[in-house]
């Protein structure tokens, strides 16, 4: 298989990546703010697609793959925003942004692998074309060529990108082995979002404002913004994952459940099953389908049925709620950030995370 052309990125970086409207670039400090994130993201782009490319042929081809594919370039257009708080655009940023997009690129690989996904960024995901080996061996590449950008950048962006690796591993680990003994399942859960997805877009927003030599005291809050807005993001997926199949996505409800991963609004449907016989009985009727369709392989239309009521009861409406908890809190972090177009657009796109539908 070769590698397709890279997809072309729309004109508008914020818009395209965080999902802001383009009514948010009103006055000339936005769109000055608006044009030098344009400006950052084709210079990250032309450098990931240099920084990715290997002598090895098969090398080459497995770890562009999905690079070419696609994807919204969230984190880096993160960190190109966040430095706007300091110089801006400079080159370290530029490598720091670049680093940031190919852990992440790495983490899918892996991701893939361990949840035995046969489609990512709607192409077949690695480990379906090259088997698990090749995929695994593909995310450490990347992961290698991560860790050799930053070094360029000193002894602090190691550490920060060690400390970012091993949150991504710990975050793996636990979602695998799941909740020990005596653990809150709901807190172990949202820990795990929080080391697999916050983690790095913490870093993402910290590494911009270190490398463009803005404020320290700018550091702690975009770094908690980003733990709790990579959050609500996953607990949004949640609810969507449970969102009827449209007919242009071919999308199957339920695609977590029924894979076996206990996501949010499960969670809170086996906690309200401890004192509510409705509760239980829809709980029932979800792990006997679940476990049916594991062994039979089949799309079952009871949990078809099951995955509907689930979507229309009260533990989803309680999960779209905590993710609105988690968005609220993370534009609460930004309190110490100056007024003005980086403050309003990462409030922004903490509102448009919650907002999403698809």
């Amino acid at each position: 298989m070769t590698p397709s052309a890279p997809i072309a990125r729309r004109s508008n970086a914020l818009t395209s990546s965080l999902g802001l409207g383009e009514k948010l670039f009103a006055s000339s400090d936005e769109r000055k703010m608006a044009n030098a994130i344009d400006s950052g993201l084709a210079l990250v782009e032309a450098g990931l697609s240099e920084q990715m490319s290997f002598t090895d042929d098969l090398a080459d081809v497995t770890s562009r793959y999905l690079l070419d594919a696609g994807g919204k370039r969230i984190r880096p257009v993160l960190t190109l925003l966040t430095a706007q708080l300091g110089s801006g655009n400079n080159s370290s940023v530029i490598l720091a942004a670049e680093a940031i997009e190919i852990t992440h690129l790495a983490s899918l690989y892996h991701d893939d692998v361990m949840d035995e996904a046969q489609m990512r960024r709607g192409v077949p995901s690695a480990q379906s074309v090259w088997g698990n080996s090749v995929a695994i061996l593909t995310g450490d590449l990347l992961f290698a060529r991560a860790s050799k950008i930053i070094s360029s950048l000193g002894d602090k962006a190691i550490k920060i990108q060690a400390e970012t690796f091993e949150r991504l591993c710990l975050g793996q680990l636990h979602e695998t082995i799941g909740p020990r003994p005596g653990d809150d399942p709901i807190q172990h859960y949202l820990q795990v979002l929080a080391d697999k997805t916050g983690s790095l877009i913490a870093t993402a927003g910290r590494v911009g404002v270190l490398f463009s030599d803005a404020p320290e005291e700018y550091i702690e809050p975009v770094v908690q913004f980003g733990e709790r807005i990579g959050i609500a993001f996953q607990l949004i997926d949640d609810v969507i994952d449970l969102a009827p199949r449209l007919d242009d996505t071919g999308k199957t409800p339920g695609t977590d459940l029924r894979a076996g991963v206990s996501t949010l609004p499960l969670l809170y449907l086996r906690r309200m099953a401890e004192t509510d016989s409705g509760a239980e009985a829809l709980l029932r009727r979800i792990d006997h389908d679940v476990n049916a369709a594991f062994f039979t392989d089949t799309d079952s239309p009871d949990l078809t049925a099951a995955i509907a009521e689930l979507r229309d009861h009260e533990v989803t409406r309680m999960t779209l709620a905590e993710a609105h908890r988690w968005s609220a809190e993370a534009v609460d972090a930004l309190s110490p950030l100056p007024d003005g177009p980086v403050k309003k657009a990462l409030t922004r796109f903490a509102e448009t995370i919650v907002e999403r539908s698809n």
